[in-house]
């Protein structure tokens, strides 16, 4: 009668115990997050509807210089930024073999002995006194325990929440890949664009010298012109101090051109050298023609926009990775060996044999704060990865119109260069012989050799913005890491 009294009571607890968990489920919060805006412009603002796009030529043809291309490969072995970001890719790597393991059974070998001395007028004193273990063997005095054997425990993964955080960590491993290919574009442009900076300053330096050479032939001139009473100590003053500005001026490239050279060095990972280039036709280098297709195609080629969007996909997992802890766990225990208090009884089966199973569920029921602000979280995190998915999308658009429009303005401005370099050029020579025959002061001829200069410095410069905004508008539509 007791048994079945016994019985029923624990049929009882075990209904209360499944309706708690079926009210336990429908207490789980869920919270609606919205989807990421994907759509693009169909078209960018240039009108080009061509879907060939520059940004699948792999870098190594897209730059025809081969010392540049020697400096990217170098760079791209020995930069050590670059060398951590592949050290962070590895990590993530290592991180997908440790979320594999927590959802695998857990095997232990163990081993172990212990002491135990019991007082004699003790429950357990008392029966060690008086009890014979094998032909009259007493127990031993203190009471040894020696064990040896395997251990097993496995959480049973009913919601997922293991699988979801290996696929979580796979994502995020597959982001820091596209991360270390957004990494390598960097990378690539500002070589480059440093590369080019240099070339620049050596054509700088160049017109500089050239220019100086003019005028300390004007110097001359108006020297003996002084001392045939033609022109007074005023001009050669004022002729003297242009000199010595454009001798100051040109230090101050020279010193440029180290720290871009350095620069170019600090990028490779090397020590200051001097860095193998070809300046003597920079002047006429020509601009090569970009295309740039359409701007859904910024989706499959930028890696930063496909390093925001598998972090999103990550963010996602982790919203029913945090859910699933609402649910209870279920896990299973099991051992097997051998235990004995003298170790020659260890191998004495099946007297020393033993194992266990054991199986439990786990569900949190009262006080779940913790876990639902781990829940919030979750989804504040996912709400958060949309919104810079959605930004890298928009930065990505705007940073081709805008070297879009970089270049279309630098090949109008570069022709109309041309033609003020020309005039200016001409003027030159024209004013020194005004000068001469004395139908032109020589401020005159210090304002025409100085505009000619400038002019010829700043179309250095407009030819240096052009191959930096090919470079950049190469970058921002997704090239150079491939």
């Amino acid at each position: 009668m007791n048994n079945i009294k016994t019985h029923s009571k624990f049929n009882k607890l075990f209904i209360v115990g499944l309706l708690a968990l079926i009210s336990l489920y429908s207490c789980v919060p869920i919270k609606q997050i919205r989807e990421a805006y994907k759509t693009v412009p169909e078209q960018y603002l240039s009108d080009a509807k061509d879907t060939t796009n520059t940004a699948n030529i792999k870098w190594k043809d897209f730059f025809s210089d081969p010392n540049l291309v020697d400096l990217i490969d170098t760079a791209l072995a020995n930069n050590q930024e670059l060398n951590m970001m592949l050290q962070q890719v590895d990590m993530a790597k290592n991180e997908i073999k440790a979320k594999k393991g927590e959802y695998l059974p857990f095997v232990a070998a163990y081993a172990g002995a212990e002491v135990e001395k019991v007082g004699e007028y003790t429950r357990n004193g008392a029966v060690e006194k008086h009890l014979d273990v094998r032909e009259g063997e007493e127990f031993p005095e203190p009471l040894t325990n020696f064990s040896l054997g395997l251990t097993a425990s496995w959480e049973v993964d009913v919601w997922k929440k293991l699988r979801n955080g290996k696929k979580a960590a796979v994502l995020e491993y597959l982001a820091s890949i596209e991360g270390k290919n957004f990494m390598v574009t960097q990378l690539v442009s500002e070589i480059a664009s440093s590369y080019y900076e240099l070339m620049a300053l050596d054509n700088q330096l160049a017109i500089i010298e050239q220019n100086l050479e003019i005028q300390q032939n004007a110097l001359k001139m108006v020297k003996l012109q002084k001392e045939a009473a033609r022109a007074t100590q005023l001009a050669v003053s004022r002729f003297d101090a242009e000199v010595f500005k454009n001798q100051s001026n040109k230090y101050q490239i020279q010193q440029k051109i180290v720290e871009t050279e350095n620069l170019i060095n600090f990028l490779v990972g090397r020590y200051p050298q001097k860095i193998t280039r070809s300046s003597t036709n920079f002047i006429e280098k020509p601009i090569d023609a970009m295309h740039v297709g359409v701007p859904s195609q910024l989706l499959a080629n930028r890696p930063d926009i496909k390093k925001a969007e598998l972090e999103l996909s990550a963010a996602k997992l982790n919203v029913s990775i945090a859910k699933a802890n609402f649910y209870p766990s279920i896990g299973v225990q099991a051992g097997v060996g051998f235990e004995a208090f003298k170790p020659k009884f260890l191998t004495s089966t099946p007297e020393s044999l033993a194992y266990s199973l054991v199986g439990d569920m786990v569900a949190p029921l009262i006080n779940r704060n913790a876990i639902k602000a781990e829940y919030k979280t979750a989804n504040n995190k996912q709400l958060q990865t949309i919104y810079e998915y959605e930004k890298t999308i928009l930065n990505a658009y705007i940073e081709v119109e805008n070297q879009l429009s970089n270049v279309k303005n630098l090949n109008k401005s570069y022709l109309l260069k041309e033609k003020q370099v020309q005039a200016l050029t001409e003027s030159i020579a024209l004013s020194l012989k005004l000068f001469k025959s004395a139908r032109a002061e020589y401020t005159e001829v210090l304002l025409t050799q100085r505009e000619a200069l400038d002019a010829k410095i700043e179309i250095v410069e407009t030819k240096r913005d052009q191959l930096l905004a090919n470079v950049k508008l190469y970058q921002a539509l997704g090239g150079g890491w491939n």
